[in-house]
């Protein structure tokens, strides 16, 4: 990818997802996240843990990692709206501790023809999402897919909607039609950061 390539990549931080989710499943996602942080990988654990003492301020723990999930996602809530880092660690954590979902949504992506990073790797060394997004494949088309491909599947929309975010690493802020998103440049890795 070349200077002008990589200056033409347009991201908005981590936290900005909060203006597409609703509050109470930003709420539904800060738990989940934090009551399987000990399912995620090492790095996560660790990166969560880290922004929670960093910045997150639970009533009667010096702390705030060793409190309680349920009183840290309400205590987490302010941070995870307005710092990127623990939006993004908590976005990771959430997606890896969602599994099957993870690789259902990414399968349906690449069926779409969506340029994606791998599956394993740590999104949060990003600088955030990209700002556009396939007009042809919105929410409600990637959840019809999921339900098809999945009668059987226990999540909504909600859900099958952020994993896509996350895995795409786009928000759908400009609607582009495919032809133009797959000229558009896209973030390179290289194999070993593909591992890690």
């Amino acid at each position: 990818m070349t200077d002008e390539e990589k200056s033409q990549l347009q991201f908005l931080p981590f936290h900005a997802i909060n203006e597409f989710m609703r509050i109470d499943f930003r709420m539904t996602v800060l738990r989940s996240a934090l009551l399987s942080v000990d399912e995620v990988s090492d790095k996560t654990r660790s990166e969560v843990d880290r922004l929670t003492k960093k910045w997150v301020k639970v009533p009667g723990f010096r702390n705030s990692a060793k409190a309680p999930a349920t009183m840290k996602a309400v205590s987490m809530v302010k941070p995870f709206a307005n710092e990127p880092k623990m939006a993004g660690a908590i976005l990771q954590a959430w997606t890896e501790a969602h599994p099957e979902l993870r690789q259902q949504i990414f399968e349906i992506l690449n069926g779409f023809g969506w340029k994606l990073l791998p599956l394993e790797f740590n999104r949060i060394r990003l600088p955030g999402f990209l700002t556009q997004w396939p007009e042809e494949e919105d929410y409600e088309v990637i959840y019809s897919a999921y339900a098809e491909k999945y009668p059987e599947g226990e999540h909504g929309i909600d859900e099958v909607s952020l994993m896509a975010v996350w895995l795409s690493m786009r928000l759908p802020v400009d609607k582009v039609s495919k032809t133009e998103l797959a000229e558009l440049p896209f973030p390179e890795i290289s194999e070993e950061e593909s591992e890690s």
